[in-house]
C-alpha cells in the first residue's frame, strides 16, 4: 500500500527525537497534499485574474478554472441534473445561506423545524433564528443508548407540520453514520425539506447526490484535504430559483437600475463578489487527489485505522469511549474521556508527545448536555494516519493520569 505521508509536506517535520507530528485532529481540519499547495501557486502565478470580469484571456482562463471546479465537484458528488452547486467559504456559510434565503422565506408561524440533538452549531444556532424570527417550533431527534439517531425516533418526531429536516450525515462528535436516505424519504412523505450537513460525510464517504434526493447539502473543503476558505453547497435548482440572494454585490446582478436589480441566474445568483479562486484551485486539485486514490479505497484504510483506534483506546485503563464503541456505519471520529482528567488537560499533556487530538464540546453542547458529559477528547483518522500514530496516542494516554499525580 502506498506511504500517503510522502505526499504532505507537513510529516517532513521532525523534531530533535525524530518525530514527526501524530496528527489525529482530521475532523477539525484535513492536512494540505502537495498537489493542492501547487494548484494554489499554479493559479497565482499563472492565472491569477477575477472570473466573469473580462474579455482577455486571462480572465477567459480564470473563468475556465471556476467552471471547471463546479463540473468536477458535480461529478464528484453525483449531482443530478435539476441541482446546482454554489460556492461559498465553508459549511458554516452554506447553512447559513440555506437558513436565510429558504428558511426566512418559506418558513411560517406554528411550522415545526426538525433537528437531532447532535447537530453542530453550524446546523443548529441558524435554525434556532429562523425558529424565533418566523414563529416556528423546533423539535429533536435524541439519540439511543449507543449514541445513534434511530428510524423509530425519525418517525416519531417527522410529522404533517414538519416542514424542514436539518440533520447531519455524520456526527461531528461520534463519527456514526446517520440512516440519511431513509430519514429524506420519511421527511419527503411528509412534504418537508431536507438540509444535509455533509461536511464529515463528504471526505469519507462516497457521495451520491442523485440517489440520497437531499434538497440541500452542504461541506468545507479543507475537512477533504482542500484549502481553509472554501464551501460547498448543493441545491435542487427549484428551490434555489426562487429564492433570494444571501449576499449581495458584484457579479449577483443581471441588471441594475436605481430603483431596482435583476439577479443573475443560479449559481452566481449566490455567490456575490469576487471568489476565493485559489482556494477553489486547490480544491480541485483535492477532488483530482481523492479520485486518483478512489473513495473505496479510503474506506478500506478509514475502516482498518479506525478498527485498531477502538482497541487501543479500549485497552487503556480509566479511557472510557463515548458513546458506541462499534465498527458499525461510522468513520474514523472517536469520542472519550479519562477518569478524573479535564480533556483540555489531556491533549495539553498529550501534546508534550507530540500527539495532536482536539478536546471540548466541538461546537455540539446541546449533544454534550444530553450526553451529561461537559467536554470530551476526540480523536480522528484519515488516509495518511498510521498505527504508529494510534499506539503513540494510545501510549502517551497511558501516562496522562500518573503526570497528573494518581497512582496509575
Amino acid at each position: 500500500m502506498k506511504d500517503f505521508r510522502k505526499d504532505f509536506p507537513l510529516f517532513t517535520n521532525i523534531d530533535k527525537q525524530g518525530r514527526s507530528i501524530a496528527y489525529l485532529d482530521n475532523a477539525a481540519t484535513t492536512q494540505k497534499p502537495y498537489a493542492v499547495l501547487q494548484a494554489q501557486e499554479e493559479y497565482y502565478k499563472n492565472k491569477n485574474a477575477n472570473p466573469h470580469r473580462g474579455a482577455y484571456d486571462l480572465s477567459i482562463e480564470a473563468t475556465k478554472v471556476l467552471d471547471d471546479v463546479r463540473e468536477k465537484t458535480k461529478r464528484w458528488l453525483h449531482v443530478p441534473i435539476d441541482g446546482e452547486i454554489i460556492f461559498t467559504k465553508n459549511a458554516s456559510e452554506s447553512l447559513n445561506l440555506v437558513a436565510y434565503s429558504y428558511g426566512m422565506t418559506y418558513i411560517k408561524e406554528g411550522d415545526e423545524i426538525v433537528l437531532a440533538v447532535s447537530e453542530h452549531h453550524s446546523n443548529l444556532v441558524p435554525w434556532q433564528m429562523v425558529a424565533k424570527a418566523k414563529g416556528a417550533h423546533l423539535t429533536y431527534l435524541y439519540l439511543n443508548e449507543e449514541g445513534r439517531i434511530t428510524l423509530e425516533e425519525a418517525n416519531r418526531k417527522i410529522t404533517s407540520k414538519t416542514k424542514l429536516v436539518a440533520i447531519a450525515q455524520v456526527s461531528n462528535v461520534t463519527g456514526l453514520v446517520s440512516p440519511i436516505e431513509e430519514i429524506i424519504g420519511l421527511a419527503h412523505s411528509k412534504g418537508a425539506v431536507v438540509v444535509v450537513d455533509g461536511t464529515q460525510g463528504a471526505a469519507h464517504l462516497a457521495v451520491d447526490l442523485e440517489n440520497m434526493d437531499a434538497d440541500f447539502y452542504a461541506f468545507s473543503g479543507h475537512k477533504m484535504l482542500g484549502p481553509m476558505g472554501i464551501g460547498v453547497l448543493y441545491g435542487k435548482k427549484k428551490y434555489l430559483n426562487e429564492m433570494p440572494p444571501f449576499l449581495y454585490g458584484g457579479d449577483m446582478i443581471e441588471y441594475v437600475e436605481e430603483q431596482s436589480t435583476t439577479y443573475a441566474p443560479v449559481p452566481q445568483k449566490f455567490e456575490a463578489g469576487t471568489q476565493n479562486m485559489g482556494s477553489i484551485a486547490g480544491f480541485g486539485a483535492a477532488i483530482d487527489y481523492l479520485e486518483q486514490i478512489g473513495m473505496s479505497q479510503i474506506q478500506r484504510i478509514e475502516e482498518d485505522l479506525t478498527r485498531y483506534l477502538l482497541e487501543r483506546l479500549s485497552s487503556v485503563s480509566h479511557v472510557n469511549i463515548i458513546g458506541s464503541s462499534s465498527l458499525e456505519n461510522r468513520i474514523g471520529v472517536v469520542p472519550f474521556v479519562v477518569d478524573g482528567v479535564h480533556p483540555h488537560d489531556v491533549v495539553t499533556i498529550l501534546n508534550k508527545d507530540l500527539v495532536a487530538i482536539r478536546s471540548g464540546n466541538h461546537c455540539a453542547q446541546p449533544l454534550h448536555s444530553f450526553l451529561k458529559v461537559p467536554a470530551t477528547c476526540r480523536a480522528s483518522v484519515y488516509l495518511y494516519n498510521t498505527k504508529e500514530d494510534i499506539d503513540r496516542l494510545a501510549d502517551s494516554l497511558k501516562g496522562v493520569r500518573r503526570w497528573l499525580g494518581y497512582g496509575a
